[in-house]
């Protein structure tokens, strides 16, 4: 039985074109291009900050959002950032009982940000705030504990098989990979995919699935 789910933000709820769009903007480069240049270092399986430093060698993440902030040009998301079947996959997941959770990579401003959205969740972790990152095992372990400590019985939701489902997997959770964003679309890793409990396209489909999975192990 799934008893909670728990879900990536960027990529899988967050739609983050228009945030890797602002990026661009600020290193005065066509978006067209930090958007390939982006495809590029996804391909090759690097950490996508690889793509800021195509542009700028010297790019440190933590400064850089300083420097916008200082600027008035602070990185941020709102409603119109939300996927538009994020909203509605989680109050037909609440619906159905179960315990549901934001779990990503987010730096420090994102947390307070995630919960003013007032969506319909019960936990909302972060890099930031959890003091560890995905991929590390630690991050997914906080996961667990987080939604109730039987890893079996909680569904974890994201784009990226490498940093979501493979680590997700490890400590014992079911998966679902969603193919959406750059990294659903670009990476495959098919032996990861293989073990996912489901793979969509659209969130639109998740609450069905889980229905029918936990009703058939009733």
């Amino acid at each position: 039985m799934i008893n909670a789910v728990f879900f990536d933000v960027g990529g899988t709820i967050l739609d983050e074109s228009r945030e890797f769009a602002t990026w661009a903007d600020w290193f005065g480069v066509p978006r067209h291009t930090l958007s390939a240049v982006l495809g590029s270092v996804i391909a090759r399986g690097l950490d996508y900050q690889e793509t800021f430093r195509a542009f700028r060698p010297d790019f440190d993440l933590d400064t850089e959002l300083k420097r916008r902030a200082a600027a008035g040009r602070a990185e941020s998301f709102g409603e119109e950032d939300l996927y538009p079947d994020a909203r509605t996959c989680l109050t037909s997941l609440k619906e159905q009982g179960l315990l549901l959770g934001l779990a990503g990579n987010q730096p420090a401003h994102a947390e307070a940000t995630l919960h003013a959205l007032d969506l319909p969740v019960d936990v909302i972790g972060t890099s930031h705030g959890w003091g560890v990152a995905k991929p590390s095992l630690a991050f997914f372990e906080r996961v667990v504990e987080a939604g109730g400590g039987d890893a079996s019985s909680i569904l974890y939701v994201g784009d990226r098989p490498d940093n979501d489902v493979r680590p997700a997997q490890e400590v014992g959770m079911p998966t679902c990979l969603i193919r959406r964003g750059p990294w659903g679309h670009i990476l495959d890793l098919p032996d990861v995919a293989a073990q996912c409990l489901f793979r969509i396209d659209s969130l639109d489909e998740l609450p069905g699935l889980v229905a029918h999975h936990n009703t058939a192990g009733g």
